[in-house]
């Protein structure tokens, strides 16, 4: 027999192992101290020293099957090797099909979330060749194909490869995954059996399972696909499943109806501020009741694996220990965002930026403002398998009149048809929901800041709303990135600035025309009007001389497609960005994308030549030449002759 003592928990360090030494001495009890042979390390795999759990917890990994069995697998994704070029927020990816390319959902980890996650990211995927569009394999693994491939497009549970706490969540149908977001399949993709191993797997009892692997129980590593594939899984009866599964489900449900005040979500319904009218959120309730579910799955689970009250203690965080996977953590990868979401939808619900926000996206044709005046209903919940929506369901249905009718461009001009400020403000009061104060000062100065980061997932910033202003703000043209298109600069300058610099200078006239006759407060408006002026003229020129060139795809992503603007934007975190982009798109460092071959289409095509990756992009695959293969050097010792 061995002695153990465990003062992880203890801060008084020093005397708490006096004092467990002494009882140990004396034959007392104390929970600090373990005693037991060495051998039965070797019931769990890699024989870790896992002693402050009983002999019942190692014995498990003998009496129950592996998770990787006929009727499971766990599998890891592959790796692109460059996520800028292949991966896309999913809301900044076009929406109809190219040819024979589609945009896919992509699993890659993120945050800590059980049950349910949204997936933000989407790529595109080639389903002629069996990959991401235009991959060509890498330098180190030329396969085309990444890595489970024959997995992809399945139902099934995925899992941050490393958060500080494991959690699992269903990913639907029609969904690929990535190396950090891997993913697990049950025999026959069955619906039920995919929900109740969802419950299992989330339980506390296979938490402890996991953590003695990793000889602690502070949930805090890398949950490999290895590491889940030996952890034992209890069999279970028909009755069981369909437990656990309806469990699961519920939870499922109640973490999407938390998500649907999300904007981003593919689940987004209404901001928070508006949520309560559709009658289905109370955020305090759905808490309350995911915590019933969790405790009514471990009970089951403490059932199944057959643990002692003393193993549910220590699962549940007992005995010194600091197990606690029921709360959200931040992911330690940040694979899914800067910012934890659960954090972002809390501060939604705080605050009236969200609600602001929607009512941008709603005069902009985004959001659909009758879900909460209850001229359209809800549409039913999907099903945690269906394939994700190309919209949420708080978006504009195809072919539906929008709030206001426009070509992508709105303004910031007091008494223009197109006033951003103005629709606002007429999309709140349709609504019967608060006016802020001043609208106009909040787009100006809080707005962009606020959706640059609610925008920003996945280490992608991907802001939809442009405001292109001028020098001071004092005038600024919001684009709509869905609606840019090859015509929109030009657009932006005939029906906006030329109209407004015409007013502008017939003002000025006007105000010349006085003469002596102009007051103090005339004299002021002519210096502004005259400010004005030089500014707008400077936007128009500007705008006029990107035009020539600025064909727009949306396959380039928001960041590339906006970085020839970059000096139009006044937020300067967001313009270093674009500035940047635009200077490593001029050096060829992004030369796969569309715009590239819009401003130095000779240098693409030149490369074209001997890369069939860019090639392939650009369909200009007739130019690459494939390489002759060298010939193989003889093996073997060398011959006088031969030297």
């Amino acid at each position: 027999m061995t002695t153990f003592l465990r003062l992880l928990a203890d801060k008084d360090k020093a005397n708490n192992l006096l004092a467990s030494c002494t009882a140990l001495r004396a034959g007392d009890a104390d929970t600090r101290v373990f005693q037991l042979a060495p051998e039965s390390f070797r019931n769990v795999p890699g024989a870790p020293f896992a002693y402050w759990v009983s002999d019942a917890v190692r014995e498990s990994f003998l009496a129950f099957p592996s998770f990787e069995s006929e009727l499971r697998k766990a599998r890891q994704g592959g790796v692109n090797g460059d996520d800028f070029r292949w991966l896309r927020l999913w809301y900044e990816a076009p929406v109809e099909s190219v040819s024979d390319c589609e945009v896919v959902p992509i699993g890659k980890g993120g945050s800590y979330s059980t049950f349910y996650s949204d997936l933000h990211l989407v790529a595109r995927w080639d389903f002629v060749r069996n990959t991401f569009f235009s991959f060509n394999g890498l330098p180190h693994r030329p396969s085309l194909q990444p890595a489970s491939f024959p997995f992809f497009f399945r139902p099934c549970l995925t899992w941050p490869r490393r958060t500080n706490g494991l959690s699992f969540r269903l990913m639907p149908q029609g969904c690929i995954f990535a190396d950090k977001g891997p993913a697990a399949f049950v025999d026959a993709d069955a619906p039920d059996t995919l929900l109740a191993l969802c419950a299992l797997v989330n339980s506390k009892a296979f938490g402890l399972l996991v953590s003695v692997q990793l000889a602690r129980v502070e949930l805090a590593q890398s949950f490999e696909v290895g590491l889940i594939q030996q952890t034992p899984i209890p069999d279970i009866s028909d009755d069981q499943q369909a437990t656990l599964a309806a469990l699961a489900l519920r939870a499922w449900s109640h973490k999407r109806t938390l998500n649907t005040i999300e904007e981003t979500s593919h689940a987004f319904v209404l901001p928070a501020a508006l949520r309560a009218r559709l009658g289905d959120y109370a955020p305090s309730a759905i808490a309350a009741e995911l915590s019933r579910i969790q405790a009514e799955i471990d009970d089951i689970a403490f059932d199944l694996y057959g643990f002692s009250e003393s193993d549910r203690a220590a699962a549940l965080g007992g005995a010194g220990t600091k197990v606690d996977v029921d709360e959200p953590r931040e992911d330690d990868e940040g694979d899914e965002g800067d910012e934890d979401d659960q954090e972002d939808i809390i501060d939604d619900a705080q605050s009236s930026d969200g609600l602001l926000s929607w009512a941008v996206g709603v005069a902009f044709g985004r959001f659909d403002w009758r879900l909460a005046t209850a001229e359209r209903t809800l549409p039913p919940e999907p099903e945690p398998f269906d394939p994700l929506p190309v919209k949420s369901p708080g978006m504009m249905p195809d072919a539906a009149t929008p709030f206001h009718k426009h070509a992508g461009i709105l303004v910031d001009d007091q008494g223009h048809p197109y006033d951003l400020a103005r629709l606002v403000e007429q999309v709140l009061e349709s609504v019967d929901a608060p006016v802020a104060e001043d609208v106009r000062r909040w787009l100006r100065k809080d707005f962009f800041a606020f959706h640059l980061k609610r925008y920003s997932k996945s280490r992608r910033k991907a802001p939809i709303y442009w405001p292109l202003a001028t020098a001071s703000g004092s005038y600024t043209l919001w684009f709509y990135y869905p609606s840019l298109s090859d015509q929109t600069l030009f657009s932006a300058v005939n029906d906006f600035v030329d109209p407004k610099l015409k007013d502008v200078r017939k003002e000025l006239q006007d105000l010349r025309d006085k003469g002596a006759g102009r007051s103090q407060q005339d004299e002021k408006r002519l210096e502004a009007l005259v400010s004005l002026e030089h500014e707008l003229a400077d936007l128009r020129d500007s705008l006029l001389e990107i035009t020539p060139n600025y064909r727009p795809n949306h396959d380039d992503g928001v960041q590339i497609t906006a970085a020839p603007l970059w000096k139009l934007f006044r937020h300067k975190a967001w313009q270093k960005v674009l500035k940047d982009t635009w200077a490593k798109l001029e050096k060829g460092d992004y030369d796969w994308a569309h715009l590239a071959m819009n401003y130095w289409p000779d240098r693409v095509r030149d490369k074209c030549v001997t890369d069939k990756s860019l090639a392939i992009a650009h369909s200009l695959e007739h130019l690459y030449i494939e390489p002759e293969v060298a010939p193989k050097k003889a093996r073997g010792r060398a011959t006088k002759q031969d030297v």
